[in-house]
């Protein structure tokens, strides 16, 4: 390898280096709104993880925006958009930008009506009214910097903020219907319920009994594994430490671990776990120890 061949590799690790640093410190403001353009705190996740990816990439390739922020906030954006169509959920909606429809840009009523709205509300919007209202009134960009996202002007950002504002208003001021119950597998849940008084018991050598030979872990935001012996280790962590008591309950509707402190079991989760079976035995665990920010917005109901 040449002297500038290690000039150019060099270079290349110090702007991973400092990517790294920059996408670490937003990581959250993206989930939240990642979250929020697509109505799940776990969808919300696997498009960050795609977004840091992408920019990962280009970064590598030589890419290093002067203003890292907005430039990852677009690809998110962008990732949010792609998977709401491969979803068919939503599909955006152009329309004429009403020029004497002019939002307020600093209000603070509509600022707390976007924050306290639930994901299912906001899901309710179309997304360009989505994007604008949740990068303004739940994140606080400026509209300026909104304009550096979504790459469009400042009269279509107050036309969009105006409407998706109106529109949030109103599903304020109506009475909330009562979400269905979803239908849930018993013998998952009795699966689940099981998984979980064994790591209270600290049964530790039953939980690695369950393990399915090719089992993958995800510990969000912090690592990744694959296959039995590996995985394994993972619950050496937890036999270590005793502030963790786990429940059973729903998170956006699918059977949830639900992690509290032992000194209070029946308030608030910390965070929580997903756990997928194949054949009776655990084929994925996806742990969000590390990863807390995802609680924010969180749909999640306790069935202990």
């Amino acid at each position: 390898m040449t002297g500038l061949q290690d000039q150019s590799v060099a270079a290349t690790e110090t702007r991973l280096r400092v990517f790294e640093r920059e996408a670490a410190g937003l990581r959250a403001k993206l989930h939240r709104y990642c979250s929020r353009m697509v109505g799940s705190v776990i969808d919300g996740e696997d498009i960050v993880q795609e977004a840091l990816a992408k920019g990962f990439v280009a970064i590598r390739n030589g890419d290093m925006p002067e203003k890292p922020e907005p430039w990852l906030f677009r690809i998110a954006h962008n990732s949010a958009l792609d998977f709401l169509r491969k979803r068919a959920r939503s599909r955006m909606r152009e329309s004429e930008v009403e020029l004497d429809t002019i939002a307020d840009e600093g209000s603070p009523i509509d600022a707390r009506i976007a924050a306290e709205a639930s994901l299912a509300e906001l899901m309710q919007l179309p997304p360009a009214q989505r994007c604008t209202v949740i990068l303004k009134d739940v994140l606080g960009h400026s509209l300026e910097e909104i304009g550096e996202i979504l790459e469009t002007t400042e009269t279509a950002i107050k036309g969009a903020l105006q409407r998706g504002r109106e529109s949030l208003r109103k599903l304020a001021a109506a009475p909330r219907a009562e979400a269905p119950r979803p239908t849930l597998d018993r013998q998952e849940m009795r699966r689940l319920g099981d998984y979980v008084a064994a790591f209270n018991a600290r049964d530790f050598d039953a939980l690695r009994g369950l393990l399915a030979d090719d089992v993958k872990l995800e510990l969000v935001n912090r690592l990744r594994a694959e296959g039995k012996e590996y995985v394994g280790n993972y619950f050496g962590r937890y036999a270590d430490e005793t502030h963790w008591h786990f429940t059973t309950g729903l998170v956006e509707g699918r059977p949830a671990i639900l992690v509290t402190s032992p000194g209070s079991p029946d308030g608030p989760p910390r965070y929580f776990i997903l756990i997928d079976w194949e054949n009776g035995r655990i084929a994925g665990i996806r742990d969000f120890l590390f990863a807390d920010y995802v609680m924010d917005g969180l749909d999640y109901s306790s069935r202990s």
